[in-house]
């Protein structure tokens, strides 16, 4: 799907320069030109727009539970030495894999793999695998442990 691939790359590019800026606290302080992608030369369709624009705010709306998901999953890393490419990548689609329930995992990670080979470093792209790895087992094991319900 060419248009949901555009649609988390704009995602991305635009929670990049929401924390270059700073990442102001609340959904009300994002910029609006942020989500109305004035900043491309050109407008992206609606479908793709929309697409990015629900990722967005979704991400912002869940900084907390999200950066926290992040955090317990770096392994001898500090969350604040992350580059703002890996940051922006491992937000992005922590915040799918935690409350997108119907996007395939593998989906989600071959995505932020392909969009970290894209613009972050040489290395990027095993980092957010194997961060975005680990997440997804965290997450499919709390899932199996409520569907089993309380061990007696």
């Amino acid at each position: 799907m060419a248009s949901r691939r555009k649609g988390r790359i704009l995602a991305f590019q635009a929670l990049y320069s929401w924390e270059a800026a700073g990442a102001p606290p609340g959904l009300l302080s994002i910029p609006e030109d942020l989500l109305n992608f004035s900043w491309l030369e050109k407008v992206p369709d609606k479908g793709v727009s929309d697409f990015s624009r629900f990722l967005v705010l979704g991400t912002i709306e869940n900084i907390a539970p999200v950066d926290t998901m992040i955090r317990s999953h770096l392994k001898n890393w500090d969350f604040s030495r992350l580059n703002r490419v890996d940051l922006a990548v491992l937000r992005m689609s922590t915040y799918t894999l935690m409350f997108q329930n119907e996007v395939p995992p593998s989906i989600v990670i071959d995505e932020a793999i392909g969009i970290s080979k894209e613009f972050g470093t040489d290395d990027s792209y095993r980092f957010i695998n194997g961060v975005l790895d680990s997440i997804r087992k965290t997450i499919q094991n709390e899932k199996t442990a409520a569907d089993n319900g309380p061990s007696g």
